[in-house]
C-alpha cells in the first residue's frame, strides 16, 4: 500500500508517491494555482489519475501552509495559497478524489516530524525545528509530537517581538529581510538571498555586514527560544540550510550573544544546533509520517 503525498507551496506543489517507511518512489512537482481552488484540485487530481493504476493508495498525505486543523477540515490564518483556507479544505479533498483516508498537517509540523522520525534529530524526542525563508516559522516537538498549540500557533516563531520598536524575528533574521537591507543600502530595487550572499563572499563590504547582523540577529532567536522550551536539540530547515556555511556562521553569531549576555554565569546553556536532512522532501515524508501516527 502506498500514500499518495502533497506538500502546498506559494510557488509549487511538491507531490510523491510514498510507503510507510517514507521512502519516495515517484515525485515531482506543478505551479501552484494560489487563487484558484478548482485549478488545485484539477492539479490534485491529474497526479492521482497519472499513479493509480501503478500504485494502490491507502490515503493522502497533505502538508499545507496556515493553521491547519486535521479534525475538522479547515484551514485557519492566512497564507501565500488564499485558496484553501475558510472551508472544509479535507472534505473537498475526499469528495473530488473519491479517497476517504486523508490526513493533513501545517507545513513547518510536517518538516519538523520528518527530522524527528528518521532525520537529524531521530535520536532525540524534545526538539525545536526553525525553518528560515522569506518569514521564520517551524514546529515544537515533544516527545516526538507535535505541540500545535491553543491556537494551533505553536512554532510560529517568526512573530517573535525581539526590539523594543516591536521588530518581530521575521523582520530581521530571514534571508529575504536581509537581502532588502542590502539592497536598499546599496541603491538597488532588489535583491534575492543568493545574490546577496554571492555579494559577500566577493568581498562586498555592505553584505558581509547585513549578513554578520543577520547571523546575530537569527542567534538570538535560537537562544531565546532555547529558554522558552528547552529542546535536547534545535533544528536548522529552508532554503537557508543548504548552504555549506550555515552552523559555522550562527555560531559565530551564537559567540557574540553568549558574551553579551550579563546573567552568562547563569544563563550558560548553549543550544545544540543541528542542519536538517531532507530539506526539499522533508514535507512529504513528514506528512506520511502524520499520516502513520
Amino acid at each position: 500500500m502506498y500514500i499518495l503525498t502533497f506538500d502546498i507551496g506559494g510557488t509549487s506543489v511538491k507531490y510523491g508517491v510514498l510507503d510507510r517507511n517514507g521512502d519516495i518512489f515517484e515525485k515531482g512537482k506543478f505551479k501552484t494555482p494560489q487563487n484558484d481552488i478548482d485549478e488545485l484540485m484539477a492539479g490534485i487530481l491529474h497526479i492521482k489519475s497519472k499513479f493509480e493504476k501503478k500504485y494502490d493508495f491507502e490515503g493522502i498525505a497533505m502538508s499545507c501552509p496556515g493553521a491547519v486543523d486535521d479534525k475538522t477540515g479547515f484551514i485557519g490564518g492566512a497564507s501565500a495559497v488564499p485558496c484553501i483556507h475558510g472551508f472544509n479544505f479535507r472534505k473537498k479533498i475526499m469528495e473530488k478524489t473519491g479517497i476517504e483516508n486523508v490526513r493533513m498537517d501545517n507545513d513547518g509540523n510536517c518538516a519538523g516530524l520528518a527530522e524527528v522520525w528518521k532525520g537529524a534529530a531521530k535520536d532525540n524526542n524534545d526538539v525545536l525545528f526553525v525553518i528560515f525563508g522569506s518569514g521564520i516559522g517551524g514546529a515544537v516537538i515533544k516527545d516526538k509530537k507535535i505541540h500545535k498549540g491553543a491556537h494551533l500557533e505553536g512554532g510560529e516563531f517568526g512573530y517573535m517581538i525581539i526590539s523594543e520598536k516591536c521588530d518581530v524575528l521575521s523582520d530581521v533574521a530571514s534571508p529575504v529581510s536581509m537581502a532588502k537591507n542590502v539592497a536598499k543600502r546599496k541603491g538597488l530595487e532588489s535583491l534575492t538571498g543568493e545574490e546577496a550572499f554571492k555579494l559577500a563572499e566577493d568581498g562586498d563590504i555592505i553584505a558581509i555586514d547585513e549578513i554578520e547582523k543577520f547571523y546575530f540577529n537569527v542567534a538570538i532567536g535560537i537562544y531565546n527560544i532555547q529558554y522558552i522550551f528547552d529542546p535536547e536539540v534545535i533544528v536548522i530547515g529552508g532554503g537557508i540550510s543548504s548552504r555549506s556555511d550555515i552552523l559555522e556562521n550562527i555560531e559565530k553569531g551564537m559567540d557574540k550573544v553568549m558574551n553579551k549576555i550579563k546573567i552568562a554565569e547563569i544563563a550558560k546553556i548553549r543550544p545544540i544546533i543541528k542542519k536538517c536532512k531532507f530539506r526539499n522532501d522533508a514535507n512529504l515524508i513528514g506528512a506520511v509520517y502524520n499520516f502513520i501516527s
